[in-house]
């Protein structure tokens, strides 16, 4: 018997390959894949589908509360309460995807399915743009409420499909790479870069292209281009079958979870051997070929579900049963426990990070928009923090990673939760310099000069780096830490923390606004930023962040690291 483990967390273990056949298919209880070598071919097809995607979806979402306004004449408070909780549905059905694609789809299979639910979301939105901006379209009476339902279902039915692709695609990619062959893990590494840039393509070429084609010269041509890119990649991705890698799905991973915490509980008076040996596992002969985890000391009471009792025994050999569990199960549960504070404390980066959507905006909507005879929207500066993010990834993976791998001396550089730590402190220089410059911002209002919208360009751009070494880091950790029958879900995970860190961000906002204003005091955010302190708001925030670092370091200190038994 041999361990494997990566104390850098460059890899996500996946099960040795075997050859499927009929007749042990249906056998197997491992997390498998099919006997393919990877194929650069099907790395492709994913990443293109990625980018399309991202044009699709953005296509539809970016420029929703303005079609809202001007298409359906909806007042502000109903549009924005309208965009949020879909833009909340669609960051919450990744975990029904997930929980679909790990018990009995496979993602494969969820990825398809996904996507013609997806299209026809994305068809009924066209077709309902395309009947409400046609000439004979008049919003009276019941006209403009049949409208409204009509692009509802097609709003929704997109939340419900793009939920499924959340969930999968990313899993779905990663099981290309074959990790028993050195070069293909460190290859994953970057896969997970190229695939976090396609999102980002995809969301520039949409909040540029498709939002001026919707805004300048129709509406339903806009949507017709983004569902014209979904089903390129509909089709793309059927085309490219043959060269997949497929996981099979391996049961409920909840089913696992549950049976450990009853057998545990049944067994809360059972002693706990010296010996962990001694705890009930299964011959890799009998388990098929899922990777067995090796016995850790954390949460203990958690290892009474696999002390054999006198009840669990048949003929003097232990039964697996429903009060007997092996200890690779409990171990995949300590494993998703393990997580649980990394992905709670991502959740206070994400309410931080969403600045650039909100506040950034705010802010840059104040300063000088002249640059020499042009005008600079002040969301166009998204467009620039996404461009940071490509000169990131190419600057990361082709200076930075070769010289930790060097400094370090170690092969692989920065581990993952290294990174994550850098992504989290590069967030508080983000806020303290927002705070700078608004600061320096209101001094210039003050003495009636208007400073140049040039100045945000720097938090942007720092913005970015944080982006870079966190975001894209934290998918890939997500990944490789999960167990093996959640990688799914756990991958689900990650979209939920940023659904979640966008209403905390909510949260403090109203917090802050309602402590900072009242007895004739406009508070620090109020209509008129010129009245308040949005630099004091920022400062706020880099402090909630220099918390949740401590926090997070903490908690990376003490994290037990993945490792998996094979026999040699």
């Amino acid at each position: 018997m041999a361990m494997e483990g990566d104390d850098e967390l460059e890899n996500g273990e996946l099960s040795p390959l075997k050859p499927l056949s009929l007749e042990n298919e249906s056998s197997l209880h491992g997390p498998h894949l099919n006997h393919k070598p990877s194929n650069s071919k099907a790395l492709a097809t994913i990443l293109g589908f990625q980018y399309l995607d991202g044009v699709a979806f953005n296509g539809i979402g970016a420029n929703l509360i303005v079609y809202f306004r001007t298409v359906l004449h909806g007042n502000n408070a109903a549009n924005a309460a309208n965009v949020a909780t879909w833009g909340g549905t669609c960051f919450t059905t990744p975990l029904f995807g997930a929980i679909l694609a790990d018990t009995y789809w496979g993602n494969y299979k969820t990825i398809l399915i996904s996507l013609f639910v997806y299209l026809i979301g994305m068809v009924t939105v066209t077709s309902s743009a395309f009947s409400a901006t046609s000439k004979s379209f008049n919003c009276e009476g019941n006209s403009c409420q049949s409208s409204s339902t009509f692009l509802f279902c097609g709003l929704y039915l997109v939340a419900i499909g793009s939920g499924g692709i959340k969930a999968t695609l990313l899993p779905f990619g990663a099981d290309q790479f074959d990790d028993e062959i050195p070069l293909e893990k460190e290859r994953k590494g970057t896969f997970f870069s190229w695939f976090y840039l396609c999102i980002t393509l995809g969301g520039l070429t949409s909040g540029t292209i498709i939002v001026w084609i919707q805004e300048n010269i129709d509406w339903g041509l806009g949507y017709c281009i983004a569902t014209f890119c979904l089903a390129t990649a509909l089709a793309a991705f059927v085309l490219g079958t043959p060269n997949y890698r497929q996981r099979l799905p391996t049961g409920s991973p909840l089913a696992s979870i549950v049976q450990v915490l009853v057998a545990s509980y049944k067994k809360r008076n059972a002693e706990l051997p010296r010996d962990s040996s001694l705890l009930y596992e299964v011959n890799k002969s009998t388990s098929g070929v899922q990777p067995k985890l090796p016995h850790t000391n954390e949460f203990r009471f958690l290892d009474k579900a696999a002390v054999v009792s006198a009840l669990d025994l048949k003929d003097g050999s232990p039964q697996n049963s429903s009060s007997l569990c092996t200890v690779t199960q409990v171990e995949e549960l300590k494993l998703f426990l393990r997580l649980l504070p990394i992905w709670a404390n991502s959740i206070v980066y994400a309410a931080v990070f969403v600045q650039m959507f909100t506040t950034f905006i705010q802010q840059g909507s104040t300063m000088n928009m002249k640059i020499g005879s042009f005008s600079v929207p002040p969301a166009s500066l998204c467009s620039f923090e996404i461009i940071s993010v490509m000169i990131w990834v190419f600057a990361y993976n082709n200076y930075i990673t070769p010289a930790s791998k060097k400094y370090l001396g170690n092969g692989t550089g920065l581990s993952q939760l290294q990174r994550m730590g850098i992504g989290r402190f590069l967030l508080i220089l983000t806020m303290l310099t927002a705070s700078y410059n608004e600061s320096r911002r209101l001094a210039n209002a003050h003495a009636g000069e208007t400073l140049s919208i040039l100045w945000q360009l720097p938090q942007f751009f720092i913005l970015a780096s944080s982006e870079v070494f966190n975001n894209i880091t934290q998918l890939e950790f997500f990944f490789a830490q999960a167990p093996d029958r959640m990688k799914s879900f756990c991958t689900a995970m990650v979209m939920l923390s940023m659904a979640l860190g966008n209403y905390l961000n909510s949260f403090i906002i109203t917090v802050i606004a309602k402590v900072t204003s009242g007895e004739g005091e406009p508070g620090w955010i109020p209509d008129d930023l010129n009245k308040g302190h949005l630099d004091y708001y920022f400062l706020v925030l880099a402090g909630i962040s220099v918390v949740n670092l401590f926090a997070y370091h903490s908690l990376a200190a003490n994290y037990t690291l993945k490792k998996v038994i094979s026999e040699s």
